[in-house]
Order: structure tokens, then C-alpha cells, then sequence
């Protein structure tokens, strides 16, 4: 962006503000539903919260937020802690997760959405069972190909989804992904529908206690393209709260590092 140049989403201060931005966001995921014969009732919003403050969040529970997303553990951890008065606010943990902070995630979050191996499952499951919680979980599925982005390869899901029954705490939803960030619809549409064929091909001999009816799939730049090709759950952030200063490398760092 040009230094001075106008954000593409101005960003939300008040409650007005946001409420104003959730109803634009729900009228285009309605009108993307409309052009391919959906129910917009089949599509939640999930508004992400990453880098927003605890004063800011506050305003989103008022506007009618009641889960928001978050990649860091740590900051969710946080967030959890100093927002524990909204009794009704739940949080999804949609990033790349380390083992060593799989405990946070189990202790604090009603959903995840980066589930990308048995090392993770495992992880999960030990803090879970201690506490007597489940967990809803999304596997991410890398449909890009590209090397900097985590999940597993499309070819992969099959053989990892036979061994989740393993772990009775994670309750398997469905899919994850993230497209390519790109300006070209065409290739961000193939990532996608790419998703949803795969998940049409697993659903049917999916292991007892798995469901796959749930695709995690678009963002603020993209959702409307992945509502057409069936996404479930959207993850929208800056055209709720307004365009970030940070970076998403700082949230999706490349795989390895």
C-alpha cells in the first residue's frame, strides 16, 4: 500500500462501526449464497480478532460477536484471561499450532481449525482428557501447493482421518485451508473447489465419529469466491475490524520455521 494512500477497510472503532461492517460482511456472504442456490443459514461467519486489543473485542461482543478467531496461542490465552467476564465468549484457534502450546489451545479454545498432524492430535488430547473437554477440529488440508503454507497434502487426509478415532476428545467438523493470496480468481477458486471435492470424496467412508460436512475456507479478500464453492465457515477479520499494520507472516511464519 502507498504510504498515505486510503485503507481498504477503514478500521472499526465503536460499536456502530462494527456493527455496521458484520451486516455488509452478512449481506455479501447472502448474496454469494443467492447466486449458487444456498442457504446463507449453511454459512457462519467467524470474525478473527488477531492483533485486536481487549478494548476493541469488547465493542465486537456488543455488536453481537460471540466466537472470534485467533492464530496465537499466547494471544488468545490473553484475550481469554482478560475477557473471561463475557461468559458467553467463545474462541477458535484457526493458526499453526506447536505441540508445546497445544496445552493453551485445549484450555482455552472451543475450536481448532489447523489440526495437520498426529503429533498435534496427541498433544491435544492428553490436557483435553484431563479436563474432561472436547474439542471441535478442523484438519487443514494444504490445496495450494505452495511450500510456505502448513497442512497436510490432499493425497494424505484419507490415511490421517483413519487414525483420529483415536482421539476421542477432538470431535472431527470437517476441512480447513487457506487459498492462494493471489489477485487471479481463477487459481484462488481452484484452491477452494479443490477442498470441497476432496472432502465429497472422503465424506462417504469417513471413519464412524467423523464428520466432514464442515469447510473452513476464505478470508476478507476471498470469502465470497469460496462461499460459491461451498466453505461453511468463513474467517474474516480486516473487513470487520479494519485493515491490520501487521503482516500475515507474522501469523502464518513459513513452514520449518
Amino acid at each position: 500500500m502507498t504510504p498515505g494512500a486510503p485503507r481498504r477497510w477503514p478500521q472499526a472503532e465503536s460499536v456502530a462501526d462494527l456493527r455496521r461492517n458484520l451486516a455488509a460482511v452478512q449481506a455479501r456472504i447472502e448474496a454469494a449464497c443467492r447466486r449458487v442456490g444456498r442457504d446463507p443459514a449453511g454459512v457462519r461467519l467467524l470474525p478473527v480478532s488477531k492483533t485486536r486489543d481487549e478494548a476493541i473485542l469488547r465493542l465486537a461482543h456488543a455488536a453481537g460477536c460471540r466466537m472470534l478467531g485467533e492464530n496465537k496461542p499466547q494471544e488468545m490465552q490473553r484475550k481469554w484471561q482478560a475477557l473471561a467476564d463475557l461468559a458467553d465468549l467463545r474462541w477458535s484457534a484457526i493458526g499453526h499450532l506447536q505441540t508445546n502450546k497445544a496445552r493453551l489451545v485445549a484450555r482455552c479454545a472451543s475450536e481448532f481449525q489447523a489440526l495437520d498432524s498426529l503429533r498435534v492430535a496427541e498433544a491435544l488430547e492428553r490436557p483435553l482428557q484431563a479436563e474432561g473437554r472436547t474439542l471441535d477440529v478442523y484438519v487443514q488440508v494444504n490445496t495450494s501447493g505452495e511450500a510456505s503454507k502448513f497442512g497436510l497434502a490432499p493425497e494424505q487426509v484419507a490415511a490421517f482421518l483413519k487414525q483420529l478415532p483415536a482421539f476421542p476428545a477432538l470431535r472431527v467438523r470437517g476441512l480447513m485451508t487457506l487459498a492462494l493470496l493471489s489477485d487471479d480468481s481463477v487459481r484462488v477458486r481452484g484452491c477452494f473447489a479443490r477442498l470441497r471435492e476432496l472432502r465429497d470424496r472422503l465424506r462417504q467412508d469417513a471413519p464412524d465419529g467423523i464428520a466432514l460436512d464442515g469447510l473452513s475456507m476464505g478470508m476478507s479478500g476471498d470469502y465470497e469466491i469460496a462461499i460459491e464453492e461451498g466453505a461453511t465457515v468463513v474467517r474474516v477479520g480486516q473487513a470487520i475490524f479494519g485493515e491490520r499494520s501487521t503482516p500475515d507472516s507474522l501469523y502464518w511464519p513459513k513452514a520449518g520455521s
